[in-house]
């Protein structure tokens, strides 16, 4: 009779833990769950959302646990997330309060997960006799907005300096012609000297000249009288000098295109101190009795007179004053250059082997490739300015070329891109630069590695690029930024990148997941459709559409957002299948305005 006892007493109490069970799950149909954001939204690579579960007062039953599981579900495949466990332990009162728990959510992306929907599962469980009753799955959020990922990766491409200056340059000749004492007349001595043979061979060669400057000077004796007409008719007769000379090689008109610029230093102590600095004839101390004299003060011929007194004065005077009775000629040629047209023919030539690699400079060859306008030519004279010479920034800027290919050819883009990372390599390997790092930034973008090309971008901006390549890198700097879902960075990176359609529609997409709408709405009506307006093409229809969802999330009207989204579909019909399947319109998709313009 006591195991019979024993018998129906257990029947009993699993049966009231069957009955306690079966009333939870009944009663979680009264369950709260609250998620948000709702739809599911996708940021950077992450699904990330939180989830408050709120139980009904007296579901929780003595001794159980009520646990909520959580999936995420997507075609024939589903990721499941950590459960939420109501344990009656740590509820006692849930008799009278509603047991209530909220987590956060996130789980990795890949584009296969859209669509998809966020489902739970209630599970009513008896710990002692491991008796378990579940409910029928809910879907609680459907997912996923992905508007992050309308970003567009921008690839801004970088050329270094060519190296070659195409301006005007003038290059300096100096000759000195020196006279005896007290004189102002070129000996022949000197016309027929080393000097005077070398400005007669200048003269000769008929260079083209610009200026011809004559500094005339004086040694420190003499009077006043005298010092005051020497240094100037010493430089006079230099510029007579060279006058002959050219109407002796027959000038014609040329002479008349040179400016002669005579200079005298009179009574001036600045030029002796300086050749007293570089005379090793005196120790410093000696050095320092004559500057001490002259540094005193006085009139020249006052301070002369007291240099008398000094017992080096005839060692200086007969070593070092000769120095300073002289003309100084110094005549500013134009160097010869080829012009651009001559540049670019022969920089043809070179590729195409007419002629010799050695007719231009590696300097010269990529100069004529920044001019021409053709990326194909470009990488051709690239090429061939690599083979002659070996340079980081002919191997940066013919991946500067790969990656303006890449940008110009999508269906390429993978490709062009790795033959711009290789080059780089090469490049970073020699000379790891600004326009280095910028392109290796661009291409890691390309590659789908916004933190790798964060990183570049960084770095390249720290070496204080010029103004123009500093705004080029600013786009892609957003765009990784916007990949990296730091909205709030992006925004002002972006507000000081080159003013491109792709840089101010990622700008607007920025402020949009910053929830920053009126801004973006702005921007994409005002200074996009402003500068871009005319231009009805696929770039266009993404600020169309991207304003559309502007105009979504500000519940703007039906008649609006239909209104917006036509436009979109005009410039580009593809975006039609996108607006369809948008979690973005769900809430309109019920109106007629809706269904008129899905057609």
């Amino acid at each position: 009779m006591r195991k019979l006892f024993y018998a129906i007493v257990l029947f009993g109490l699993i049966g009231l833990s069957g009955c306690a069970l079966n009333q939870m799950v009944k009663m979680a149909e009264d369950q709260n769950l609250t998620v948000s954001p709702n739809p599911l939204e996708v940021h950077a690579d992450t699904v990330a959302f939180d989830m408050s579960a709120n139980l009904p007062v007296k579901m929780l039953k003595k001794d159980k646990v009520y646990t909520v599981r959580t999936f995420y579900n997507y075609g024939e495949s589903e990721v499941e997330l950590e459960a939420v466990q109501f344990r009656s332990e740590d509820f006692p009162n849930a008799k009278e309060e509603a047991p209530q728990q909220s987590k956060s959510y996130a789980f990795p992306y890949s584009p296969a997960m859209n669509p998809g929907e966020l489902q739970v599962q209630g599970v009513a469980s008896d710990p002692k006799n491991g008796k378990t009753k579940e409910t029928p799955r809910m879907t609680v959020a459907p997912g996923l907005i992905t508007t992050s990922k309308m970003v567009i990766p921008v690839a801004y491409a970088a050329e270094a300096d060519h190296g070659y200056n195409n301006q005007e340059e003038l290059i300096p000749t100096r000759v000195n012609f020196y006279f005896n004492q007290g004189s102002s007349v070129l000996r022949s001595s000197e016309r027929s000297g080393d000097m005077g043979k070398k400005l007669d061979a200048y003269i000769a060669a008929k260079n083209l000249t610009r200026t011809v400057t004559i500094t005339g000077t004086h040694s420190p004796e003499g009077p006043e009288r005298v010092n005051s007409n020497l240094a100037k008719n010493r430089a006079q007769a230099i510029e007579s000098f060279y006058r002959r000379e050219m109407d002796k090689y027959d000038y014609e008109g040329k002479a008349d295109s040179i400016n002669f610029i005579i200079k005298d230093v009179v009574e001036d102590w600045t030029v002796f101190k300086d050749s007293l600095a570089l005379y090793d004839g005196l120790s410093s101390e000696e050095k320092s009795a004559w500057l001490n004299i002259i540094n005193a003060g006085g009139t020249y011929e006052q301070v002369e007179d007291k240099l008398h007194t000094l017992p080096t004065y005839n060692k200086v005077f007969r070593e070092l004053y000769p120095k300073l009775r002289t003309a100084k000629t110094e005549i500013l040629t134009v160097k010869e250059k080829k012009t651009d047209a001559e540049i670019a023919v022969l920089a043809k030539q070179v590729v195409g082997g007419s002629v010799s690699a050695d007719t231009l400079s590696a300097e010269e060859m990529m100069y004529a490739a920044s001019m021409t306008p053709s990326l194909s030519e470009k990488e051709a004279i690239y090429k061939a300015a690599i083979q002659k010479e070996d340079s980081w920034n002919a191997h940066n800027n013919l991946a500067a070329t790969y990656i303006a290919m890449a940008n110009q050819n999508p269906s390429r883009r993978a490709e062009y891109m790795e033959m711009a990372e290789t080059q780089l390599e090469i490049a970073a390997n020699q000379n790891p630069t600004a326009e280095v790092h910028g392109n290796l930034a661009s291409v890691a973008l390309a590659n789908g590695n916004p933190y790798k090309a964060h990183e570049h971008v960084t770095k390249a901006l720290s070496m204080s690029p010029s103004n123009e390549v500093t705004q080029g890198l600013n786009g892609v700097k957003g765009a990784a930024e916007i990949m990296m879902a730091d909205y709030t960075s992006a925004q002002t990176t972006l507000a000081n990148a080159t003013q491109t359609k792709e840089n101010v529609f990622n700008k607007a997409l920025a402020q949009v997941l910053d929830k920053r709408w009126p801004q973006a709405y702005e921007t994409l009506r005002g200074e996009y459709t402003n500068t871009y307006g005319s231009e009805k093409d696929e770039m266009y229809g993404k600020a169309a559409y991207l304003t559309a969802i502007v105009a979504a999330r500000r519940q703007a009207g039906e008649d609006d957002i239909a209104t917006i989204l036509k436009e979109a579909f005009s410039a580009d019909p593809s975006l039609k299948e996108k607006a369809m399947n948008d979690l973005e319109f769900l809430q309109y998709r019920s109106y007629p305005q809706w269904t008129d313009a899905m057609k």
